[in-house]
């Protein structure tokens, strides 16, 4: 018989392929610490295992570490009723009890659970478990999203709104007491039964939420901020209708209705304006969702149809007309056009389209009629994979959250026996019962748990959702929170700094003018497809300077190429090609070497007949992206040094240098061995971010504290990267450390402000300096600044020096 503290988990298993596989998996578990049974079934490919409750990682860790794999899965849970860090901690234990469930994070601002669950878990039992903790759940893709939100936010609006009409006549008199007193000489006040029939509905039907949801938490052996008000506003209630029944005929004795509901209006009015906050948080995930097309035109063989989103398959040919949305990833097949991916990339700039480009689904069609191929759908797309990344790290716990969750475990049993000690503490010192119970009734009250649960989540929401909306994709909170610490940054060159493009940057002639020397090098390089070829037809092109007619034409493997044009006989290559020729460098030597020395890569343009000598010299090289030098400038100017780690000579990575004021370069270096040189830097006592394509770059991305990889705006998913770029500017690189560090600073005043107002409030209340009322309007503002501090962040835009 199993001990009571022991589960049975029942474990997918997968790399099973005979009995003995099966013993391994069986032996291994059995070593297990407090493991009293296992059973491995072969043909199921599942174990079913009795082991202590909490041993689930240690169990998934002895299948992986015997070279078997437990299959799991993500599951996404929209959760109601939450109100504060309690409750959020409450639906984390109740879900991380539960047998398949691996890991469990609730976020209190977004209303969310993530879930890493066993493959065959059902939901069902999960939404079982929080539904039995009090509140409520349902799987993030059957529920209705932003329509219930907005429904429930409808629902608290009409509560409050009741609630402050039914409060005001209440409060009245109270607020103008000071004018009475002038004007009459004395006080007044509505009559006790008027009071009553007032405060009532405000008490049980508009705080109605505040007595389930605390019930809920009592019968969970836990306890909320929803409790501590339940408790703070009955007291004041149940002592009004103690001293309206004790009052003699005809004295109107001094009661406290008038505490009690406007303590639940102005907690109702923090409520509503958290939940806008929290709504307003989660304006990036809604504003990428909406990109969304419902509808595609496709063409067949038999003309045109109008489908649903749903009924599109890879490799359909879809018209894509000006002003439309592209409805999927695809290929443009016909059709000249611009793309406005402002939403998607950051990229403000139309970028153009033409046969054989990419575009991303979601963005913009500009002027042109387009036929696109589809080549991703759904969860493949760019968008959905932007979205995913967004929601995961808005999900994400930041390693500063742990703190503030283990305080608010113990937080509202601290309040209730703070509330108690301040009631006894007043009668003791000789008090009436009614000066000790309004203290300890603003003690209860001025209590906010909510504002220390919000502080991290809501202040992660708004920076990571600015952040996509300018093209960086932040993806989790660890990432963000050392993000902010970052020292050092080290880049790659090619396609990071540079554009990863030659283009002919230098020319110089020997025996005939510059144009002249440039049109015969374009002619001869008519046809090719050489990356070299391409930079001297561009440069050709953009002078608009006329090409003559190529003959016999042949390429040179390995040196370069030669032909005829206009009766000469010319040849266009390399050292090896000059040489092999017996050509001398000539008056051209100083050139070629001040050149080299710059790591350009050069081509001799030689005649060969009718008689033998040498035109020219080309110099080629990778330009540095226009943002470069700016986002060198940016970094420094933030105090951190940049490096320059690259595989390209010493004379190509130094001249890059030179150029931004990059004063540490390493030169020559390997794919493989750049992570070793982030490690050194690492071991330095720096804190390190490495930039980087994101292909050659992996391993060196992996190895840094915050990898940053450069998207090309159709491949995000770079898993090595902490941070992603979606669009190839450098200048993204010190915006994404700038939103980091704004946004740690964020979570910083949030949670300064969050424990200044509990730790001032409650000895305020408790020494009797703050009535129910005030303490209450406190509690309220307390959640309203932490949100609407974080909803600063939505003001925060790159490239500008002065941010609010």
């Amino acid at each position: 018989m199993n001990s009571p503290l022991c589960v049975t988990y029942d474990l997918p298993i997968a790399g099973m392929t005979c009995a003995s596989c099966a013993g391994r998996i069986e032996r291994a578990l059995s070593r297990q610490p407090g493991v009293s049974q296992v059973s491995v079934n072969l043909a199921s490919e599942r174990a079913s295992v009795s082991a202590p409750a909490g041993s689930l990682d240690s169990l998934i860790q002895a299948i992986t570490a015997a070279g078997y794999q437990v299959p799991q899965q993500q599951l996404e849970l929209q959760l109601g009723g939450m109100t504060c860090a309690s409750c959020a901690g409450r639906i984390e234990r109740a879900l991380g009890k539960q047998p398949g469930v691996v890991t469990v994070s609730v976020n209190l601002a977004s209303e969310r659970a993530s879930l890493q669950i066993l493959v065959g878990t059902e939901p069902a039992s999960l939404i079982a478990a929080v539904q039995a903790a009090g509140y409520q759940a349902s799987p993030v893709a059957a529920q209705g999203g932003t329509d219930s939100q907005a429904a429930s936010l409808r629902r608290e609006r009409w509560h409050l709104l009741l609630a402050l009409l039914l409060s005001l006549p209440l409060a009245l008199p109270m607020l103008l007491e000071p004018l009475l007193v002038k004007w009459f000489g004395g006080h007044w006040m509505l009559p006790a039964w008027l009071q009553f029939a007032l405060a009532t509905p405000v008490q049980f039907y508009c705080g109605a939420r505040f007595y389930r949801a605390g019930w809920h938490a009592v019968r969970a052996g836990s306890g909320n901020m929803d409790l501590l008000v339940a408790i703070g506003t009955s007291a004041a209630f149940g002592l009004s209708l103690y001293l309206w029944w004790q009052a003699h005929a005809g004295h109107e004795p001094h009661l406290y209705f008038e505490s009690a509901a406007v303590v639940i209006s102005l907690v109702l009015l923090g409520k509503y304006l958290e939940s806008r906050g929290k709504r307003q948080t989660g304006a990036a995930i809604r504003a990428l969702q909406a990109l969304r097309p419902q509808r595609a035109v496709r063409v067949t063989a038999n003309g045109e149809e109008d489908i649903a989103i749903e009924q599109l398959r890879t490799g359909d040919l879809l018209r894509v007309r000006p002003g439309e949305r592209f409805p999927a990833d695809g290929e443009v097949v016909e059709g000249q056009s611009q793309a406005d991916e402002a939403l998607i990339t950051g990229e403000s700039l139309p970028v153009s389209k033409a046969p054989g480009d990419r575009v991303t689904g979601g963005a913009i069609n500009g002027e042109g009629l387009l036929l696109v191929r589809a080549t991703a759908l759904g969860a493949e797309s760019v968008l959905a994979r932007i979205i995913h990344l967004v929601e995961n790290a808005q999900a994400a716990k930041a390693p500063i959250q742990k703190l503030v969750d283990r305080v608010s475990a113990v937080f509202v049993p601290l309040v209730l026996l703070i509330a108690l000690a301040t009631l006894g503490g007043w009668l003791l010192a000789g008090a009436g019962l009614e000066q000790a119970l309004i203290n300890a009734v603003a003690v209860l009250v001025i209590a906010c748990p909510c504002a220390l649960g919000l502080a991290t989540p809501a202040a992660i929401m708004a920076g990571t959702g600015v952040a996509a909306r300018h093209g960086i994709l932040i993806k989790d909170a660890e990432a963000l929170e050392l993000a902010h610490k970052v020292s050092d940054v080290a880049f790659d060159k090619t396609g990071t700094l540079t554009s990863g493009q030659p283009r002919l940057l230098h020319w110089q002639s020997g025996e005939t003018d510059d144009e002249r020397l440039l049109a015969l090098a374009g002619t001869l390089q008519q046809g090719s497809e050489h990356p070299l070829a391409h930079a001297v037809l561009a440069a050709c092109a953009e002078r608009q300077l006329p090409l003559a007619t190529l003959s016999a034409s042949s390429s040179l493997p390995g040196r370069g190429t030669r032909g005829s044009v206009d009766g000469l006989e010319l040849a266009l290559g390399n050292q090896r090609l000059l040489d092999e020729l017996g050509f001398a460098q000539g008056a051209l030597s100083a050139a070629a070497n001040a050149w080299q020395a710059e790591g350009r890569t050069l081509s001799w343009l030689l005649q060969l007949a009718p008689h033998r000598q040498v035109l020219g010299l080309l110099a080629f090289g990778d330009s540095l992206k226009p943002g470069a030098a700016a986002a060198v400038h940016e970094l420094q100017a933030l105090g951190i040094r940049c490096h320059l780690i690259s595989g390209d000579n010493r004379g190509s990575a130094g001249a890059v240098a030179a150029q931004l004021g990059i004063d540490s370069v390493q030169s020559e270096v390997l794919p493989g061995d750049k992570a070793a040189r982030v490690a050194e830097l690492k071991q330095a006592g720096h804190v390190v971010a490495m930039v980087g394509d994101g292909l050659n770059d992996a391993p060196a991305l992996a190895a840094a504290d915050v990898g940053i990889a450069m998207g090309s705006g159709t491949d995000v998913a770079m898993h090595a990267a902490g941070i992603t770029l979606m669009h190839g500017d450098p200048r993204l690189v010190p915006a994404a450390l700038a939103i980091s560090r704004r946004t740690y600073r964020k979570i910083q005043q949030n949670l300064f402000w969050a424990f200044i107002y509990n730790l001032v409030g409650l000895p305020l209340a408790a020494f009797g300096l703050l009535n129910p009322v005030l303490a209450g309007a406190a509690m309220a503002l307390s959640s309203v600044s932490v949100v609407s501090n974080a909803l600063l962040l939505n003001r925060w835009h790159p490239h500008k020096e002065k941010q609010p």
